[in-house]
Parts: structure tokens; C-alpha cells; sequence
């Protein structure tokens, strides 16, 4: 059986059973990986082990670093953390920057934080805003959107990017480092596009029931330096542990750093220092620190399942041998087997971004097709650029079918129409900019 009628039965079986039977992404992946396992060649006694195999190692690549993303993000709402990160912004930028402030805070905190809970936390400051000025309330909402999709996307321990990261082999620290860089401009760019918007059409302010208009006493929420501890310091020992591997080891602190800078541990610390920061802030009872940490490690859970069966899929695809069939068919010696690669991971991610509606579950998907499909040594740059590609392009496509679209649209007060023409123009343009600056670093600092 060819190795493409292989890949299109797999992207069949995933989006199939997604879309049109409504079933869970894990199910439907190691669904797919199964069938992908037993069509492919090899030993037929292997070919159910090997996908339980590869599930087992992906789980071992993310399964912590995932579990205490979580931890962290729970604990920095639950502490205020997070909410003074926001209001320092604020405060550092003032209200004519103010969605500025927001995009930055968006931007900061969906990193560790999922961006639904980014949400829920800066809407009622938005709504604030515009009780204030009278004004700009669209801009505000869609800041918000801006920044917080943007490192989503593109910047680990958040679930898409790291799971790019370890399908596509890339190091966390370069997949932190770069993704950050590209997600900047995309933010910025989403920002200028919602002021724009904003002036031709703008939008008022509506009651939304559910959302807390009252915002917490600011006497009550920790510092500014211990509030952006639990993110400075796992994106520091990791980012450090890659700068100093790449400029030769750096001796005694180099070595120091390969232990600290390990994802696993650093997460792991950055956890402690989280729930650390939540028992100092709110003195919580024992029973009541257990219960949030066990409902962040549920939330995490599911997340694991689905990334570690993503990654299942991706194997069996190498199998396949769908990888030597790929280079084939773009085999180019001018030189331009790189940029197509670019521009089909971008496409493949919004294909299944626009068919199924998770941006995770459209990276995850994409980044295993890729890595079946690619070699990094053929590209003529940094595979890390790959990963930003297939974590711009699962922007791109958003509309009803994403649950984005509705937290955007029922806490924002906004109508269906209204969030069509917001919301999904928003991430294609985040989305788009993500891919063009990705194209020109490419071609300008390929890190080869």
C-alpha cells in the first residue's frame, strides 16, 4: 500500500472521527495511529506494541512539563499572580497605552496559562477600561486575544509548542527563544489590527452574565518580582541551558545549568515556587491547597493524553515511510525543498485548524505529519522554524467550531456576526505575520 494512501487514511480517520462523529482527539489519534501501524510495513506481531511504544515515549518527553504547566497556571491565578503581572503593565504603560498593556499581559501570561483562563482574568479589566474612557472596548478585547494566542502558538511549556518541540526534535529552549521572537511582531500586528477595526467598527460594551465586574484589592496580590518568578525562572534555566550548550558548555555553571535547565526540573521548581507563592499570598487549609492541585493535574491530564497520542500517530507515520515518499515528490536541487516544507507545514496546520477547531490538536497533528515527512538536515535552516510555521499557520482558520471563538464571543458580549468579523480576521492576521517574519528568519539567520 503507498505510503500517501497511508497518510490520507490517517488524516481521514483523525478528522473524520473529530468532526463528523464529535469523538475526544485522543481516541480518534491513537485511533489513527493503529490503523496507520498496521497498514505500514514491519513485523505484524510489532504492530500494535510499537504504537503503545511511542505513546510511552512521547509521554515521557511531555508528560511532566505538561503536569506542571498546569500547577503553575492554576496556582498564579489562584494566588493573584497573575492578576498583578496584569495590573503592573498598567500601571507601567498608563491608560492611553492601555491596550498595549493588555496585549502585554495577554502576551506574558499564555505562557504558562492557558489562554481561556488569560481570558477569563483580563476581560473584566477591559470592561473596566471602557467604563472608564467611553471608548475602544473592541480594541480591548481583541488586545487581549492578540497577545495571549501569540505565545499559545508559538511558545512552550504551553501544550501545542512543546509538543512541536519534541515531534520535530527541536530544543525547548530554542523553541522558547525563537517563538518568542516571532510571536512579538504577531502580536503587535494583532494589536494594530484591532485598532484598526476598533475605529471602523466599533462595538459597545454589553452586560455578560458570569463575568465578575468588580476587580480584586490590589493590597490583597503579591509583588511584581515574585508574581513573574514561576515564569522567569523555568524560561531562564532552560533558555540558559541552551545558550551555554551551544557556545561549548560553559564549564562548571554549564554543567550546573544541564541539571537545572532539564524541562522536567525546571518545571518541577517552577511549580514549588508557584504553589509557594499560593500558600503565602492566601493561607489556604491543607484540604484546600490538595483540591486545587488535583483539579490542575486533571485539567493537565487530558492534555497529556492527546499530545502522547499525537505523537503515537507521528511515529507510525514514519513507519510508513511517508518521510523518503515526501522528499521525492519535493526533491528540488535548487534549494527550495526548505520553503515548501515551510509553507505546507503552515497549510497543513490550518487546514486542521479550520476543519476541527483546536489549535493544540491542529499543531500536534501537523507537527507529527512533518516530522514523518521531513529531515531537518534537508531544510537549509533550523527545524526550529518548522515549528513556528506549523504553530502560526494553526491560527489561521478559526471560526464556530473553535471553543476560542465562543469564550471569546459570550464573555466579550459579542455577537456571532461581530466575532466572524473580529476574532477569525485577528488570527489569520496573527497567524499570517507568525509565518511571513518565521519565512524571513529563515532566509536571513537560518541558526545552521
Amino acid at each position: 500500500m503507498t505510503a500517501f494512501f497511508i497518510l490520507l487514511l490517517g488524516i481521514l480517520i483523525v478528522v473524520g472521527m473529530i468532526v463528523w462523529l464529535r469523538i475526544n482527539a485522543f481516541i480518534a489519534l491513537i485511533t489513527a495511529a493503529l490503523i496507520v501501524s498496521l497498514f505500514s510495513p514491519g513485523d505484524w506481531v510489532e504492530k500494535v506494541s510499537r504504537v503503545a511504544i511511542a505513546f510511552g515515549n512521547t509521554t515521557a518527553s511531555i508528560g511532566i512539563v505538561i503536569a506542571m504547566a498546569a500547577v503553575i497556571g492554576v496556582m498564579m491565578m489562584a494566588s493573584g499572580a497573575a492578576d498583578r503581572i496584569v495590573r503592573s503593565f498598567l500601571g507601567l504603560l498608563g491608560e492611553q497605552r492601555s491596550g498595549t498593556a493588555l496585549t502585554a499581559s495577554g502576551f506574558v501570561l499564555s505562557v504558562p496559562v492557558f489562554f481561556d483562563t488569560v481570558f477569563y482574568l483580563l476581560i473584566p479589566l477591559a470592561r473596566s477600561m471602557f467604563r472608564q474612557t467611553g471608548r475602544n472596548y473592541l480594541k480591548f478585547v481583541m488586545a487581549i486575544s492578540a497577545g495571549g494566542v501569540a505565545t499559545h502558538s508559538l511558545v512552550p511549556p504551553t501544550p501545542g509548542p512543546l509538543v512541536i518541540a519534541d515531534n520535530l526534535s527541536i530544543d525547548l529552549g530554542t523553541m522558547m527563544l525563537v517563538g518568542a521572537l516571532i510571536a512579538l511582531p504577531a502580536a503587535a500586528a494583532g494589536l494594530f489590527f484591532a485598532g484598526w477595526l476598533d475605529r471602523r467598527s466599533p462595538v459597545e460594551m454589553r452586560p455578560v452574565a458570569g463575568v465578575d465586574e468588580e476587580l480584586p484589592d490590589s493590597d490583597r496580590l503579591p509583588g511584581i518580582a515574585m508574581s513573574l518568578m514561576p515564569i522567569i525562572l523555568p524560561v531562564g534555566l532552560i533558555s540558559g541551558r541552551t545558550i551555554l550548550s551551544t557556545a561549548g558548555g560553559g564549564g562548571p555553571l554549564g554543567a550546573w545549568f544541564g541539571v537545572l535547565g532539564d524541562p522536567n526540573l525546571a518545571l518541577l521548581l517552577s511549580g514549588f515556587l508557584a504553589v509557594g507563592l499560593y500558600v503565602h499570598t492566601r493561607h489556604p487549609t491543607r484540604k484546600r491547597l490538595g483540591k486545587l492541585i488535583e483539579q490542575s493535574l486533571m485539567s493537565g491530564g487530558i492534555i497529556i493524553l492527546i499530545t502522547a497520542a499525537g505523537g503515537a500517530f507521528g511515529a507510525m507515520l514514519k513507519e510508513a515511510q511517508i518521510g523518503p515518499a515526501i522528499q521525492r515528490l519535493f526533491s528540488d536541487p535548487g534549494g527550495t525543498t526548505g520553503v515548501l516544507m515551510l509553507v505546507l507545514g503552515f497549510g497543513i496546520a490550518s487546514l486542521l485548524k479550520f476543519a476541527q477547531g483546536s489549535s493544540t490538536v491542529a499543531m500536534i497533528t501537523a507537527s507529527a505529519m512533518m516530522a514523518a515527512m521531513v529531515s531537518p538536515d534537508a531544510l537549509g535552516f533550523h527545524v526550529v522554524y518548522l515549528g513556528t510555521a506549523i504553530g502560526s499557520g494553526a491560527l489561521v482558520g478559526s471560526w464556530m467550531n473553535d471553543s476560542g471563538f465562543w469564550i471569546y464571543a459570550k464573555m466579550g458580549g459579542l455577537t456571532e456576526t461581530e466575532t466572524l468579523r473580529s476574532w477569525t480576521p485577528l488570527l489569520a492576521v496573527v497567524g499570517i505575520v507568525g509565518g511571513v517574519v518565521t519565512m524571513l528568519l529563515s532566509f536571513f539567520v537560518p541558526l545552521v
